[in-house]
């Protein structure tokens, strides 16, 4: 038996507010409705897709998105009417081939699954309709006049009703007919299908399979994403020396460390925090410090490494990244520096706006080898790690 897929997505979003239509808010970078297309495009039981879009949107969905996100089942893109029982129409009057099932599923209901949709079509094809839905937990009261309870009715028999719902082809084209005919507008399709005496099989979902209705369902939408999305952490390495000159002031972590030199550079020579930035801008996959503020630039001369610090937490944080963990090591003769370490950690993760806990500095000398051990320079090795948020 064949199926095809109904998804309205024409919504204006009246309960949403905000400039966007929520069928366009991104959830995990994504737009929302794009997340239940490709679950139908995976599903096996779905041969074809109707996707109905509003009508200023149809040519750049056909052109851009389809192609974009890989949807090869969707068979025609279509323009809603003015409520979603109109768009359903225009949907199943949109349908060319022969199919046996129709299945309908609200474009903004993120979380939906092959196995529920494989569900509902299967109930389908043995009562004839079949609706997912969820038993009703919350007690639920009738009211009159004035808000005043007038029973509480028994909830055993309950269900809060979902989509997808799925028909008979031919069912659902009567019930759709027989509607307008006697113009008669339903809150779903199953209580078209009702409307025409035919009945309707309740198909156990699952209570995260949420319609976006309204700015807070958004965040929880976005936390049951996350709680979803395995977590990749990356890890960078940087590395940055400076030689001792004269007449210098010597800044290591954004503290001035009283010594008769300081470090060269372009700007305050701060190497420690010049290995976090590189070590940072590595575990995100943004390149180095120097491609970011080269030492061509003029705007960087003598600026304090703390601000471009900032800039790369700014960087890292546009790329959707989160620092993990840091741990550093300087490498040389003298001064000693343990006596600062902690300023040092408090300048950095205050920068970085995240717990002290998260940054370690550790401190070694080079034996007196090499130019570290003639205490000509300072060498600084950083490793961080981040998080994908």
């Amino acid at each position: 038996m064949k199926t095809v897929a109904i998804i309205p997505a024409s919504g204006t979003g009246e309960r949403f507010s905000g400039k966007m239509r929520k069928q366009y808010c991104l959830l995990d970078k994504k737009p929302l409705f794009i997340h239940a297309l490709e679950v139908f495009e995976q599903a096996k039981a779905v041969h074809e897709i109707v996707l109905v879009l509003p009508a200023d949107d149809v040519a750049d969905a056909k052109k851009n998105i389809l192609r974009k996100y890989g949807l090869q089942k969707i068979t025609a893109v279509i323009a809603g009417g003015s409520k979603r029982q109109d768009s359903i129409r225009n949907g199943l009057a949109s349908i060319k081939g022969v199919y046996d099932i129709v299945i309908v599923h609200d474009a903004v209901r993120p979380f939906v699954t092959e196995k529920l949709i494989n569900d509902v079509i299967e109930a389908a094809k043995s009562y004839g309709a079949a609706s997912a839905g969820v038993k009703a937990n919350d007690t639920v009261k009738e009211t009159v006049s004035g808000d005043m309870v007038k029973m509480t009715i028994p909830r055993d028999n309950l269900w809060l009703t979902q989509t997808p719902q799925a028909f008979k082809y031919e069912i659902l084209r009567k019930a759709y007919n027989e509607a307008y005919k006697n113009k008669y507008y339903g809150t779903d399709d199953a209580s078209l299908v009702e409307n025409i005496g035919q009945k309707v099989k309740m198909v156990q979902s699952d209570y995260n399979n949420i319609k976006i209705t309204t700015p807070e369902d958004m965040i929880i939408a976005k936390a049951f994403k996350a709680e979803k999305r395995p977590q990749n952490c990356f890890i960078g390495f940087g590395y940055d020396s400076h030689r001792f000159v004269s007449g210098r002031k010597l800044i290591l972590g954004g503290v001035e460390i009283p010594f008769e030199k300081g470090l060269q550079g372009h700007s305050d020579a701060d190497a420690l925090v010049h290995a976090i930035c590189d070590a940072l801008l590595g575990a995100a996959g943004c390149g180095d410090i120097g491609r970011h503020f080269p030492d061509t630039d003029e705007a960087f001369t003598d600026i304090s490494s703390l601000i471009l610090l900032k800039e790369v937490r700014k960087k890292i944080k546009s790329k959707g990244f989160s620092v993990v963990n840091i741990d550093v090591t300087v490498v040389m003769e003298k001064p000693k520096i343990a006596a600062y370490a902690e300023m040092m950690i408090k300048n950095i993760t205050r920068t970085l706006n995240v717990p002290e806990d998260v940054l370690n500095i550790k401190a070694k000398t080079n034996e007196r080898m090499g130019f570290i051990g003639r205490s000509e320079g300072v060498a600084v090795f950083a490793v961080a790690s981040v998080l994908e948020e």
